[in-house]
């Protein structure tokens, strides 16, 4: 995987000016209660740059008469604070890991960036800026860029996160390998919830299977909290309380996923509690995997990204007009009411452009649904798609995810 990491940094250089500074802050795990606090998260880009999930890291990437240099900051070992919270990364692992041969400590950070500005090595510093809402709090990044705005007012500040949004949303070989062993484990885990499932289990006894059977199988976690909805519960899109029975004859809307190295999987089955579909389960399910079939069939390269949606539309209200639940497709937002697709990497919902056409590298769900709450039925059947070079490879191909195929591997338990 080293050399992925040095490849993507690589990749920054065409879209740097001479003089510019990448400074990324990896931050640590804020404060919950007392002296706990909550789990580390890595900064996916940051992970992106250098393969590196530790608190506090920071990294520097210079371009310098037209060549990347890159520094890594990192803790400097201490014993004393070890033996109550762990081992340190050592210069030579990271480097290991990284690839970066430049490898200092923290405590050198300070000294090194001042140095580089009043040696006018810095002509503009980007951050990582994301903000997705206008109240959204200011992140670790968004902090440290304007104390360095307040040190250094004569620097110009930018942010690289279109640059890193634009090199995400292309996978490399190896990070397809790591989504598919994150698909994978995903899919052992969906069997071990379809073998415990029964009437009277609890909603976050099929989230628990899931988490034991991921972590037992080496992924890292789950790759977002596991939506177990069933019954009337399943028209809401993202339900995540998971604290009721299932009960007899109705279905559950399971949505989630593991995580692998970093990578995410995300997968959404539904599955009748008892064993069997209904007839009306059988009806709506099967609209629903039309529609979801017709997508994925059409993904390619060239085809913009839009035109999913418009599809899964168009079969959704076609087949729903046809057994009169709608009269126009005008009332689909009734029973559907989310888009078909989006990207999918190193977070569930991964940097892409949502404008864009498809191209090869690109990975992307297809989970379309119908929610008819007057009949406490909610499915949503989702995949996950790589873009070929020449169509399409469904990533979760091996989920079973046909009725029959359903209710078969259930009456085997």
């Amino acid at each position: 995987m080293k050399d992925l990491f040095i490849r993507n940094r690589e990749k920054l250089n065409a879209h740097l000016n001479d003089g510019d500074l990448v400074l990324l802050y990896q931050g640590s795990a804020p404060k919950s209660t007392a002296d706990a606090h909550y789990t580390f998260k890595p900064n996916k880009n940051f992970f992106y740059f250098t393969g590196l999930n530790q608190e506090n890291f920071i990294l520097a990437i210079q371009k310098l008469n037209n060549k990347l240099s890159t520094t890594l900051f990192i803790e400097f070992p201490n014993y004393e604070v070890e033996k109550w919270h762990g081992r340190k990364l050592k210069k030579e692992t990271a480097t290991e890991i990284s690839g970066i041969e430049t490898v200092l400590y923290t405590q050198e950070y300070e000294s090194w960036l001042t140095k580089n500005f009043y040696g006018d090595k810095i002509k503009k510093v980007y951050f990582d800026l994301e903000k997705l809402d206008w109240n959204e709090a200011d992140s670790y990044n968004h902090k440290q860029a304007l104390d360095i705005q307040k040190r250094f007012p004569f620097a110009p500040i930018g942010t690289i996160h279109p640059v890193a949004l634009k090199l995400r949303m292309f996978k490399e070989a190896e990070e397809i390998a790591q989504m598919q062993k994150a698909v994978d484990i995903t899919k052992k885990g969906l069997e071990d919830v379809m073998t415990f499932m029964k009437p009277g289990a609890m909603e976050y006894q099929l989230e628990s299977t899931f988490a034991h059977s991921i972590r037992m199988n080496g992924a890292d976690g789950n790759s977002f909290p596991t939506i177990a909805a069933g019954g009337s519960e399943a028209v809401i899109l993202h339900y995540v309380e998971n604290n009721r029975p299932l009960e007899e004859n109705t279905l559950v809307l399971i949505d989630l996923g593991a995580q692998y190295k970093e990578y995410a999987a995300d997968i959404t089955r539904t599955y009748p509690v008892s064993g069997k579909f209904s007839a009306r389960q059988k009806e709506i399910y099967r609209i629903v995997l039309k529609a979801e079939q017709a997508v994925i069939a059409m993904m390619k390269p060239g085809v913009p990204f839009a035109e999913l949606n418009e599809t899964c539309k168009k079969v959704l209200s076609e087949e729903l007009m046809h057994i009169k639940l709608i009269a126009s497709a005008e009332e689909l937002s009734k029973y559907y009411y989310h888009g078909v697709s989006h990207h999918l990497g190193l977070d569930v919902h991964d940097l892409g452009d949502r404008e864009t056409v498809l191209a090869e590298g690109m990975v992307f769900t297809v989970e379309p649904g119908l929610y008819i709450a007057e009949e406490n039925i909610g499915i949503r059947i989702e995949d996950d798609v790589l873009i070929t070079a020449t169509g399409h490879r469904v990533l979760s191909a091996d989920i079973i995810r046909t009725t029959d195929e359903i209710e078969a591997f259930m009456a085997k338990r």
